[in-house]
């Protein structure tokens, strides 16, 4: 469609002025879309299906959207001001409001991903080689699926054969067998370092939420542990900020998801001293009154590795000044690639192979929901409405950052959804009622996302109660549906 254009120049980030071209959105717009397999990815019935009807073709979407960005730019009076024109971050802001607020929020992740993916090349954080584009390159994803594809669990309808005919104990403890594997590679990786005359003084461990690291933490440094080298816990909860200096939104929702949440100038100046031999006074944060109640003195032995677990780990500031040669990075991540079955046309994701796949942050949600409940008296529709903020988070600071590990461990796993099944299924399920979102219309994302899990859960045969005493233990699901015997260590 034609639309007027208002928009003479753009401010770069250099602060020069060039000429606005339209055709530069279109094309940012339409290789999102590429990443996932296309714009259909995100087709959604009484949401955006006017918009392909419009488009009539990918090309023809990307530039009604990019059209849509023009319309939006258009109304700031601000950027009509010749020597204020929009800048660069700007128009990427309103690219992400169109591509959400019409339901493309496919599109929208691998965008973001792109966007803060490139930010952070240009800021020296990751090298060109360790950018991972929309955050699942082929050389990582295409291992899991063969893996899976060769155990008969790569589709929906397989992994429900399995769960039915009783073949799951079998798919556990394969599955469970290549997680400890690679934790052993994990270790060996960071003794591969010290050998190699690297001191390590700080290993992080980070991901998006409820991908396992706490299980993945554990067992690692039990690894280490058995090898010689010694720990020191930080518990990094203790560096939010006071909750007044957290503003909620309309329905008194707070964003803990974002790095800045904690004060990282504290963190990143005790760490400096910890490193140095010297003593802290570590704050002591109270989340029942929402501030720091106290502080504790804390000292690094010479021989002690400082020990992370930070959803943020990554993010540069944390570790500002800090030589890397100290430092080693483990990233976990839920990657169980599920071919959507022949019951679930619409449920899409992924772009490595160019078939439609289901949502890695979909199980993660599942297992946040659950946890929520069980540990934090949080209702599972409070999760949902808040994730926006984990997501958000986890494709600013998180995905684009994976490229800096020097190890990553998968801690998705093919029975997980079989094993979440039934707290979200029957009569005791957690999972909202669908007219719990009546009041909550503008929450598209939620909307969305709700409908989307609910088919997944539909489509999913669960395990019984009974079955689920087939998981051991120590498996990282047990983080979320509960039995774990994992020892979690006191953090300092």
């Amino acid at each position: 469609m034609a639309v007027v254009n208002k928009i003479g120049k753009v401010m770069k980030r250099n602060h020069a002025l060039v000429t606005f071209d339209q055709g530069r959105i279109t094309h940012a717009i339409r290789r999102a879309a590429d990443s996932i397999g296309g714009f259909e990815q995100d087709y959604l019935e009484g949401i955006n299906d006017r918009i392909f009807t419009a488009g009539a073709g990918d090309e023809g979407i990307a530039e009604f959207l990019a059209d849509l960005v023009v319309v939006v730019l258009n109304g700031d009076p601000h950027h009509l001001v010749a020597n204020f024109p929009p800048t660069v971050e700007e128009i990427q802001d309103v690219v992400l409001h169109v591509l959400r607020s019409t339901g493309f929020t496919r599109a929208a992740d691998a965008y973001t991903a792109f966007r803060w993916g490139h930010h952070w090349v240009r800021q020296g954080a990751i090298t060109q080689e360790q950018f991972v584009r929309n955050g699942y390159p082929p050389a990582q994803m295409d291992p899991f699926l063969e893996w899976n594809r060769a155990h008969g669990c790569d589709t929906i309808d397989g992994l429900n054969e399995i769960v039915r005919s009783g073949r799951i104990k079998s798919l556990i403890d394969a599955s469970l067998s290549v997680y400890e594997s690679s934790l052993d590679r994990a270790a060996a990786k960071v003794v591969e370092r010290i050998e190699a005359g690297d001191e390590i003084k700080m290993i992080w461990v980070s991901g998006p939420s409820s991908s396992g690291k706490t299980t993945t933490t554990v067992k690692l440094t039990d690894r280490l542990r058995r090898k010689g080298l010694r720990f020191l816990m930080l518990n990094l909860d203790d560096y939010f900020w006071p909750l007044i200096e957290h503003p909620s939104d309309w329905i008194n929702d707070r964003n803990y998801e974002t790095p800045e949440a904690l004060d990282i100038q504290l963190l990143n100046e005790h760490l400096r001293a910890l490193l140095a031999g010297e003593t802290i006074d570590k704050p002591v944060y109270s989340f029942k009154e929402g501030r720091r109640v106290a502080t504790k003195k804390v000292t690094r032995d010479p021989d002690q590795i400082l020990l992370l677990d930070c959803l943020h780990g990554f993010y540069p500031p944390m570790a500002e000044g800090i030589d890397p040669k100290y430092i080693f990075r483990l990233y976990i991540e839920a990657m169980n690639p599920l071919y959507e079955s022949s019951v679930m046309k619409p449920l899409v994701e992924m772009d490595w192979s160019g078939e439609r796949m289901t949502r890695f942050e979909d199980v993660r949600l599942l297992r946040r929901s659950l946890r929520d409940v069980v540990h934090r008296n949080h209702p599972p529709l409070s999760t949902l409405l808040h994730w926006h903020y984990v997501r958000e988070g986890e494709l600013f600071s998180i995905i684009p950052l994976k490229g800096m590990a020097d190890y990553t461990v998968n801690g998705g796993m093919p029975f997980d959804l079989p094993a979440l099944k039934p707290f979200f299924s029957g009569g005791d399920s957690i999972w909202p009622e669908a007219n719990s979102l009546d009041q909550y219309a503008s929450f598209l994302d939620a909307r969305i996302r709700y409908k989307r899990v609910s088919r997944l859960l539909d489509a999913i045969e669960g395990l019984s109660m009974e079955d689920l005493s087939l998981i051991p233990g120590d498996a990282v699901v047990r983080e979320f549906i509960g039995g774990s015997t994992v020892k979690i260590p006191h953090n300092e």
